[in-house]
């Protein structure tokens, strides 16, 4: 089992940024790729950016509405991964969930490809 724990979130007025971090325990070394998710009230759980990682490499993604304004890294020896935040906007408030995957598949946007999930942090951008 991998368990993850995210830390980071609050209030923020748009423009502003926030960092996430996720820091996972138990059986890491199962883990290739981790990703963030956010959902808000009556919606599904979107995909904001993945990373996936090997011994000497690793590879980012991100959705359109997060591209160019969000950074996904990860800090192998600390089983950690964080997300930066900045330029945000009121469209990205929502609850922001961490989630680990056992595949090494590049670009995993797909929920049911995650095996492990956060509890989630609230992320809200004031007008």
């Amino acid at each position: 089992q991998v368990q993850l724990v995210e830390s980071g979130g609050g209030l923020v007025q748009a423009g502003g940024s926030l960092s996430l971090s996720c820091a996972a325990s138990g059986r890491t070394f199962s883990i290739y790729t981790m990703g963030w998710f956010r959902q808000t009230p009556g919606n599904e759980r979107e995909f904001v950016s993945s990373i996936t990682w090997s011994a000497s490499t690793s590879s980012t993604y991100y959705s359109d509405s997060v591209k160019g304004r969000f950074t996904i890294s990860m800090d192998n020896a600390k089983n950690t991964v964080y997300l930066q935040m900045n330029s945000l906007k009121p469209e990205d408030t929502a609850v922001y969930y961490c989630a680990a995957s056992r595949y090494y598949i590049l670009d995993i946007r797909e929920r049911d490809r995650y095996h492990y999930w956060g509890q989630g942090t609230q992320v809200t951008v004031s007008s």
